[in-house]
């Protein structure tokens, strides 16, 4: 048993080391482009086309990735994700460096980089199950929030020092690095492809199982639709803010930065929170009271007034999230089984990439007509709504029964 136990926990370090490398580059890149796309144009109309951008693509692709992480060793489906996704930022710098600087190029390399997460996204929800026994993936989430929340608190800073002071391609070149850098250690995690009872089919039969699968289990509609539901309502908070600052608050990217970096420092008090605390035994009672909590500080967004007290509220709104996230995570790895995992984080994933895009199609326009802090109280009080909501009519499965990963 300890042998397993220490197993298990090597497995996991490693793959919560090259994930996490990853996430900072990509969080680098990430707000780069944003805050270019911002400061050049502080338009709602902008900022939809790089949302439909980065996500759209994904939630066609992410599909297919799901039956591939169900076919296929998920460990290389990730380092090649990552790969394709390092080559296409290599390319945009170059050809940034090379004076071809423009937001329709921002927009195409995010088109090719949100394909790769669709690809890349259903292994990796898929692979801690299989790595994690399910007494520890509560507390392997809460890790995983925690680590995520302290490189995304640097990754803003760097990201604002970089397009400040030495530019975009820059920033695009660190994600290059971290990239190759999570390939590396990625190589050093092994993971078997996992056994199937069933006899393989074409890829579009394996998807229609995995449709039809989710259709059936009532918990799975259950939290689909919520995510569904609360993505779209969580939009304005997620991607109209920085618009908000740089209209009421000022267009400096110090604001900016102070912005992400308030939002980061909740993630990293919730991630804290659920790493040692995490296993809640109510896992949709726990979803539902960080999602009122979140609702609420959204809904006290929109009256912050003062520059200081909105990043309080902000920081605030961030502890909640991987109480959220975790919760119907490990609802969701503890109560699937491994064959089908891959499918159903595709589906989840399709679901979470696609709500926010059709979300921004209707804020963003309206950010231009109406005052962002007014789409913030009406959304967060339809948040808090469908909070009750869900507590009420999600019944809450019974524990799973407990198994050793080795």
């Amino acid at each position: 048993m300890p042998t397993e136990n220490k197993s298990w926990k090597r497995k996991t370090a490693l793959f919560l080391l090259s994930q996490n490398i990853s996430i900072f580059g990509s969080s680098v890149t990430g707000y780069a482009i944003i805050w270019y796309i911002t400061l050049k144009t502080s338009s709602g109309v902008y900022m939809t086309m790089a949302t439909l951008a980065s996500m759209l693509p994904q939630m066609f692709v992410t599909l297919w990735g799901g039956v591939f992480a169900d076919r296929h060793n998920r460990k290389w489906i990730i380092m090649l994700s990552d790969g394709f996704i390092a080559l296409s930022t290599l390319a945009l710098a170059c050809a940034w460096m090379a004076g071809a600087q423009s937001i329709s190029l921002l927009l195409l390399v995010s088109v090719i980089r949100s394909i790769g997460s669709g690809l890349q996204s259903p292994a990796v929800g898929a692979l801690y199950p299989q790595i994690v026994p399910a007494s520890g993936l509560a507390r392997v989430n809460g890790i995983n929030q925690t680590l995520s929340s302290i490189l995304l608190l640097l990754s803003p800073a760097v990201g604002g020092a970089i397009l400040g002071g030495f530019g975009m391609e820059w920033a695009f070149l660190l994600d290059v690095v971290t990239a190759a850098l999570a390939i590396v250690v990625m190589a050093c995690l092994k993971v078997e492809k996992v056994q199937r009872t069933e006899a393989p089919e074409s890829a579009l039969a394996e998807l229609k199982i995995g449709l039809s699968f989710v259709a059936r289990q009532r918990l799975l509609r259950s939290v689909m639709t919520g995510v569904g539901v609360c993505f779209f309502l969580m939009t304005p908070a997620a991607c109209l803010t920085n618009i908000l600052v740089a209209r009421t608050y000022g267009t400096e990217v110090w604001r900016l930065t102070a912005n992400e970096l308030a939002w980061t420092l909740g993630n990293l008090g919730g991630g804290i929170y659920v790493a040692i605390h995490g296993d809640f035994k109510q896992k949709i009672r726990a979803a539902s009271i960080g999602l009122a909590g979140f609702a609420l500080c959204v809904a006290l967004l929109s009256a912050a007034g003062s520059f200081w007290v909105y990043l309080g509220v902000m920081a605030v709104s961030g502890v909640f999230m991987p109480i959220i996230s975790s919760s119907l995570t490990v609802l969701i790895q503890t109560h699937v089984a491994p064959e089908m995992m891959g499918r159903v984080f595709s589906i989840l994933q399709i679901i979470m990439s696609g709500a926010m895009p059709a979300a921004m199609m209707v804020f963003g326009p309206l950010a231009d007509i109406v005052s962002i802090e007014l789409l913030l109280l009406v959304t967060g009080v339809l948040l808090a709504a469908y909070a009750a909501f869900f507590w009420r009519t999600t019944e809450e499965p019974p524990p799973p029964p407990q198994t050793e990963n080795k």
